[in-house]
């Protein structure tokens, strides 16, 4: 069976959680608390494992895949159906450049060891942080917005979600939980509200997971 390390909040695992659900495909979860005890990520065990200490972390046998895209790609390529990814060539180049500006230029800049050093060595006020996350969260999703709107379908794979909805749910639930405005990002909600009613989100959501708190 797949082990999945995780942690109930991180957007990288829950990206993973709703590829795996959308696959129907079933697996070990392992949580890995990214504060507790000064963050397990860095105990030597998990290092080990994992030598860029994030999560999440994929183990299928003796194989071990770290970063979330790299493992969608991984289970897409290991269990093709269904497919997270369109079959036209340039369909599904528009689709991971919309992923990846999601995962790589949005994501990186509100997550925890980003805000940790902000907070931290930095010194930065929580008003200012917080005002950092909005920017950032806010002007990112706005190009994404502007991305989705030729899309003939509502979905990524027309009636289906895959690689892009993977991605674009946990950085929504990211942008609500920071309180970002979301009022200029009406096709990326609609896109949200058709997937959150879906077993497989439902079950890949951060506060039905068993290290949630």
């Amino acid at each position: 069976m797949l082990t999945l390390y995780s942690y109930w909040r991180s957007s990288a695992a829950y990206r993973v959680r709703i590829a795996l659900g959308l696959k129907g495909l079933a697996y070990r979860q392992v949580p890995v608390h990214l504060v507790k005890d000064g963050g397990q990520q860095h105990a030597a065990d998990y290092q080990s494992l994992n030598p860029q200490e994030l999560v999440p972390l994929l183990v299928d046998g003796d194989a071990r895949i770290a970063q979330s895209l790299a493992i969608l790609e991984y289970l897409d390529e290991t269990h093709p159906q269904p497919g997270l990814l369109p079959r036209d060539a340039l369909q599904r180049a528009q689709v991971r450049a919309l992923s990846l500006h999601i995962a790589c230029d949005i994501h990186p800049l509100n997550n925890l060891r980003v805000l940790q050093y902000l907070s931290g060595p930095l010194g930065v006020a929580d008003e200012a942080k917080s005002a950092w996350i909005r920017h950032w969260v806010e002007t990112g999703l706005r190009a994404v917005e502007k991305g989705v709107a030729h899309w003939t379908g509502p979905l990524s794979l027309g009636e289906r979600p895959g690689y892009f909805e993977a991605c674009l749910i946990p950085q929504l639930y990211n942008a609500r939980r920071f309180d970002c405005d979301l009022s200029g990002c009406p096709r990326l909600l609609a896109i949200a509200a058709r997937c959150e009613s879906l077993e497989a989100f439902q079950q890949a959501a951060p506060e039905v997971q068993p290290d949630a708190q």
